[in-house]
């Protein structure tokens, strides 16, 4: 049968079988083609190649090394307690009796003052005490304790008859001639009333006057971190206290917090509402009136209008050279707060803005202690705060006296070398005068058995000593290993507050730490560099005799070093007046200029290193 003869097949079996049929044909025509592509350009090219060159001789590639690695070796840190051959017989009473209340975890507050102006650093420790309703015998009596410096590293209790031996729920200190008579005076923060003790005559004498003075505080508040400031620059010392969470024993209970399923915990801060910080301006008559609402630091949630503010720590600083001390803030769980001077008596918060509220993924921190320094000798500006456990330390840093920071824990190496630990007390501190500043913080964890749940995590944890080696390195801060900082620096505690001065007169920098629930400890450092060093204590006219707010710039060896005279720093404590510069291998200053805080500059040339140099305004 011919195919004229077939009978006509569907439509669509027609058109498959046409396509497929097209389909070899293509396929067979596209094989054929790409064939005679291929072999014209080997003949194209075997009729056009040149002629063989010599050998190439391979060589390996590498990527461009944008920073160098750090080489320099770790210096030997030599730290040694000497707590108790000092003569510093406190312990720290939180009042943990088992109902886990969360005021038991945060105490812990030190300070280094000169109260009988003698030239040597004194040391107040802030105590807690057992909870009203506790039936347990009191076994010893929980007062604030007052050390006098004796030289020669040793120190005496002299808080009884001092006016400081008195009981109550205390959290921090802050140490400032408020009255200008040229004594230094304490106040005292707490859970309830706060405390202001006036040094009568610098012989250890201390009086209460908080209620003349008007700073008591509202008796339902929980004070943290304190200090003094000249926010107005009319020369006198106002106040600025932290506050954490509103707080009861009642409603602490009433959440049952838990670490296991039969184990109660210390509760979380997100659980309690916030609260207002509070600024104390100083009236020049002993006497001072609660600003804070009208200088605008009240912050309110913006969505549900509640206090915003969970403060633990605080410093001061003129952060964009305008003259101004501003205010930065650490908060716990919420975000942080810096309050821009605007010069009229008001304050404008610019966390946000300025890049300190959170951290680089947007999330709050549980923030604690606080430091700030411009670290790399140059015009950088670094905010150092200690946050929670399993969160880095952070490192917001700014140039150019911009109010614009960005959060440089991770390219310095700082970051992930101080996620695990909880951090508390934060200081910047030359630990072995080359110059750089060096960063410390005091670390220990608020639960008991934390361990119990999470077994990376101790109740006790080790300090932190990260070398500074220098912006130029990739690794700018390195962890001190424990060969070169000893057993005694490394040994675990309760970590909270801290603070540093040189308590022997050797011109290096030596640490306390305070704990809860625990003694304090007084490392002294044991560095033998052979670095040279000066130490500068400035003397501020009839008002602000303190010169707190002032900086002092040390020229040498085409570098610039700048320091602030600033105690407020840390969590709960205070660090002495006196500025250590560790100056390496100089053996003198070119220029040492003051800049005061009224505005006034001094100018000192060729001053020579290894010595403790007094400056009057």
């Amino acid at each position: 049968m011919s195919a004229s003869q077939l009978p006509p097949a569907p439509e669509s079996e027609s058109m498959d079988g046409d396509d497929a049929v097209i389909g070899r044909a293509l396929k067979w025509s596209s094989a054929v083609i790409g064939c005679l592509v291929a072999v014209g350009l080997v003949a194209a090219y075997q009729f056009t190649r040149p002629k063989a060159g010599p050998a190439v001789k391979e060589t390996k590639l590498s990527l461009p090394q944008v920073r160098v690695r750090a080489t320099d070796p770790v210096p030997a840190l030599s730290w040694r307690d000497v707590t108790q051959a000092a003569g510093i017989t406190f312990v720290h009473e939180n009042g943990a009796a088992g109902e886990k209340l969360l005021p038991e975890t945060m105490g812990g507050g030190c300070a280094f003052f000169d109260y009988d102006s003698d030239g040597d650093q004194d040391v107040v420790l802030v105590n807690s005490n057992r909870w009203p309703w506790d039936e347990r015998t009191q076994s010893r009596s929980a007062t604030m304790a007052l050390f006098r410096n004796d030289g020669g590293e040793q120190f005496v209790d002299v808080t009884s008859g001092s006016g400081l031996d008195v009981s109550f729920y205390g959290m921090g200190v802050a140490a400032g001639d408020y009255d200008n008579d040229g004594h230094v005076d304490l106040f005292l923060s707490a859970l309830g009333p706060n405390r202001l003790f006036r040094n009568l005559d610098g012989s250890g004498r201390f009086e209460d006057v908080t209620s003349a003075a008007n700073v008591a505080g509202d008796d339902r508040l929980w004070s943290t971190s304190c200090g003094w400031l000249d926010y107005d620059n009319d020369g006198d010392l106002d106040l600025f206290v932290c506050n954490y969470v509103q707080w009861s024993r009642e409603f602490d209970l009433a959440q049952n917090f838990r670490l296991t399923g039969d184990k109660r915990a210390y509760g979380r801060p997100q659980a309690f509402e916030g609260t207002y910080p509070l600024l104390y301006r100083n009236e020049g008559n002993g006497a001072f009136t609660d600003v804070s609402a009208a200088a605008r630091i009240q912050i309110n949630e913006e969505s549900t209008g509640v206090p915003l503010a969970k403060s633990l720590g605080v410093t001061f600083a003129d952060l964009d050279s305008d003259g101004r001390l501003d205010i930065l803030v650490a908060n716990d769980t919420v975000r942080n707060l810096l309050f821009h001077n605007q010069g009229d008596g008001t304050f404008s918060e610019i966390g946000r803005q300025a890049g300190v509220a959170f951290d680089i993924d947007g999330n709050a921190r549980g923030a604690m202690g606080i430091d700030v320094a411009r670290f790399r000798n140059n015009d950088a500006m670094g905010i150092a705060i200690g946050n929670f456990a399993n969160e880095m330390t952070a490192l917001y840093v700014a140039y150019d006296n911009g109010l614009q920071f960005t959060d440089e824990a991770v390219a310095t190496g700082l970051g992930p070398q101080s996620r695990l630990e909880l951090k508390f007390g934060m200081l910047f501190v030359d630990c072995d005068l080359d110059g750089r500043l060096d960063l410390f913080s005091a670390n220990g964890h608020l639960e008991d058995d934390i361990n119990l749940v999470q077994p990376s995590q101790h109740y006790e944890q080790s300090p932190h000593l990260f070398w500074n080696c220098g912006a130029r390195q990739q690794t700018e801060f390195v962890p001190v290993p424990r060969e070169n900082c000893g057993e005694d620096f490394l040994r675990p505690l309760v970590g909270r507050g801290a603070s540093s001065a040189d308590i022997d007169s050797d011109g290096d920098l030596d640490l306390l730490v305070a704990a809860t629930g625990q003694p304090p400890r007084l490392l002294r450092n044991d560095q033998a560099l052979g670095h040279h060093w000066l130490r500068v204590k400035l003397i501020g006219n009839t008002v602000n005799r303190d010169a707190i707010g002032a900086w002092v710039d040390v020229q040498l060896a085409g570098k610039t070093l700048s320091r602030q005279v600033m105690p407020t720093r840390s969590y709960l404590s205070q660090v002495e007046l006196p500025l250590t510069f560790g100056l390496g291998d100089a053996a003198k200053v070119d220029r040492l200029t003051v800049r005061w805080p009224d505005g006034a500059s001094q100018v000192l040339e060729d001053v020579a290193a290894d010595q403790r140099l007094e400056i009057q305004q």
